[in-house]
């Protein structure tokens, strides 16, 4: 979780509904698994 808030969109949290919010959290999620996949691969 403490990586997600090196995304400065989730640690501050402008948007105003919580589905833009999850959205957000859910990009910031698979780039941070992508960037772990392809380090061991």
């Amino acid at each position: 979780f403490c990586k997600l808030k090196h995304f400065r969109r989730v640690a501050t949290r402008f948007d105003k509904l919580a589905r833009n919010f999850l959205a957000a959290v859910l990009l910031a999620s698979a780039r941070l698994w992508l960037r772990a996949y392809e380090s061991t691969t």
